[in-house]
């Protein structure tokens, strides 16, 4: 184990004996660090937090602090980080709440920018870009390889799907679904199609990009058809197609709504 003289760690963390800490960093009881992770110098790592293999946590990040929540009364609730991810400098990842099931969830291999803030209870998947400065208020869930532009912001309890692109400097207040574009110089928060470059890049095939942006035709841009109707038009016309049932079954689920105004053509 590599730390160094001037951290400080308390007695009651557990560390793997491949750890490594920085100068002035600060690692409380409670914290528990898997194999080969990096905590850079004055970063601090907060408790209860559980992190997982192959993680750096970047300088002046706050890893595991309380929940920014006036409910929160000290309760022993919980984050806990998956292998792989690059928290990087002045970012924050809070606890979860009481009434969020108590927990923080980070999965694996994602990057996390400089100043990102994620709150209490929020649950992010796998292969997640926030670029700096993105914040997401608590509860918020987003899908792996969802790519979340810098200075965005997203209220709570709102949904990011998978595979969704959300431009920078934009206000989200409602679930963005997977496979779009969010983005626009004049809104913003409008959607402005499926996001071929991103689908390709992942391996996505012609056929299936194909059928996500017909679907995507019949859901946002068919004239008098109601949203629910038009959901349900998609559904019976890609039954086969997994990705169009998961972009159906997203609408459905949603508590929020949905984004669904388009940038005109």
């Amino acid at each position: 184990m590599s730390i160094h003289p001037t951290a400080v760690v308390d007695p009651r963390a557990e560390l793997d004996s491949t750890v490594e800490v920085g100068p002035y960093a600060v690692i409380e009881a409670g914290v528990k660090i898997a194999a080969d992770t990096r905590v850079a110098a004055h970063a601090v790592v907060s408790g209860p937090t559980t992190i997982g293999p192959r993680n750096y946590i970047g300088s002046f990040a706050v890893v595991g602090g309380a929940p920014q929540d006036l409910s929160y009364k000290g309760e022993p609730t919980e984050l806990v980080i998956g292998a792989d991810n690059q928290i990087r400098e002045y970012a924050s990842i809070h606890r979860g709440t009481p009434g969020g099931h108590a927990r923080t969830v980070i999965g694996n291999n994602n990057l996390f920018m400089a100043y990102i803030h994620i709150a209490h209870d929020c649950r992010i998947g796998n292969n997640v870009i926030m670029a700096n400065v993105a914040t997401l208020a608590g509860h918020v869930e987003v899908g792996d390889r969802a790519s979340i532009g810098g200075l965005v912001a997203v209220h709570q309890f709102c949904r990011i799907g998978t595979f969704s692109y959300i431009g920078g400097v934009s206000g989200i207040s409602l679930d963005v679904p997977p496979y779009v574009i969010l983005a626009g110089t004049r809104n913003r928060t409008r959607i402005s199609g499926v996001n071929k470059v991103g689908l390709k890049r992942n391996g996505f095939s012609r056929e299936t990009i194909r059928n996500l942006e017909t679907a995507y035709r019949i859901i946002f841009r068919t004239p008098n058809l109601l949203m629910k109707d038009a959901i349900e038009v998609a559904r019976k016309e890609f039954p086969d197609c997994a990705e169009v049932q998961i972009l159906v079954k997203f609408f459905e689920d949603s508590k929020r709504g949905v984004v669904k105004q388009t940038i005109e053509d």
